[in-house]
């Protein structure tokens, strides 16, 4: 690895709550450069989630990025001419990208609805406990458990 490590840079928070975690997710909803578009998905997004569970939007996002944010993972490690699934605790920011990404990726699994409805159905479902999101962590958290007995090699 040469040169220096790219610095962090800090996510500017979106203007409608003044939340760097929605600045974040409407990030990583955005394409090519569409920050307006992706902007517009979120904040419909919260608005069916307040008009679905009538609480406030925010919690329910911030509830379900909780239960979604795995604990442990497996990362692949070469030893001695073998590949092994070592289970790591997964940091701080890294739990967040992957909540949110994974919440992203089950929305976008499905079809036929607006992206905001795919969304807030995810969101709400993920808040419960339920849904695709939440079956992605589980599924980590079981191939970590399953390989606890390579944890000596980390």
């Amino acid at each position: 690895m040469r040169g220096k490590r790219a610095a962090k840079r800090t996510v500017h928070p979106d203007p409608k709550f003044q939340n760097q975690t929605v600045g974040k997710f409407v990030n990583y909803i955005m394409k090519r450069g569409k920050k307006s578009v992706a902007q517009s998905v979120v904040y419909d997004m919260f608005d069916r989630i307040s008009e679905k569970t009538k609480q406030d939007a925010l919690e329910i996002f911030d509830q379900a990025l909780k239960n979604v944010s795995p604990t442990l993972e497996v990362k692949s490690r070469r030893i001695g001419g073998a590949n092994y699934q070592i289970p790591v605790e997964v940091r701080g920011d890294r739990k967040m990208t992957l909540a949110m990404r994974w919440i992203i990726a089950a929305a976008k699994s499905k079809s036929g609805q607006p992206m905001a409805t795919r969304l807030a159905d995810e969101i709400v479902s993920a808040s419960e406990n339920l849904g695709e999101a939440i079956k992605k962590k589980e599924d980590v958290h079981r191939m970590a458990e399953a390989n606890r007995a390579f944890a000596h090699f980390a």
